[in-house]
């Protein structure tokens, strides 16, 4: 079964000074590593700039903008930052981290972004399937992790947690 963690998801106010953001304004997502797991911070444009050296360690980031009362709120941020977030996790073997990437991957193919070429087995027995990025025509290898519907839905729902709009 996926490990679960608690991630806080978008707070909807700038970590640094408190103030809560309105309909429509930009902020940057910060994504921190916090021992096997992660950790989000959301900065308000003026705050991120004074926290950019502090951020320099960040796993990665991404820009967006906060839905107005009348929008109905987006789940996921754009495809670059899936696919930098899929790279970054890289081949780590940390349980939680391989089940992130590899649902990752699923949302990747399902965009079409990452094709399956094949699987094979690495020499701890475990399945390891062989893809492509298509943009970069880039080849990876992705772990097959021993989860079952219920693992990926969780897993999702973490992710979910992670890139959400404030």
């Amino acid at each position: 079964m996926a490990r679960e963690y608690e991630i806080a998801g978008a707070s909807g106010t700038c970590s640094a000074c408190g103030r809560e953001f309105a309909g429509g304004e930009a902020y940057v997502a910060a994504l921190f590593q916090e021992g096997a797991g992660f950790l989000r911070r959301d900065y308000c444009p003026d705050c991120w700039e004074a926290q950019r050296a502090q951020a320099h360690g960040a796993f990665s980031t991404w820009r967006g903008r906060t839905p107005h009362p009348s929008q109905p709120a987006k789940r996921f941020v754009d495809d670059e930052v899936l696919v930098d977030f899929f790279e970054r996790l890289g081949e780590d073997d940390e349980p939680a981290r391989v089940n992130f990437r590899f649902v990752l991957a699923l949302m990747l193919m399902r965009k079409r972004l990452l094709t399956y070429d094949g699987s094979e087995t690495d020499q701890a027995g475990r399945e390891i399937w062989n893809m492509t990025l298509r943009r970069q025509r880039k080849r990876v290898k992705v772990v097959h992790p021993p989860l079952d519907e219920a693992g990926i839905a969780e897993v999702s729902a973490q992710l979910g947690a992670i890139f959400e709009e404030p």
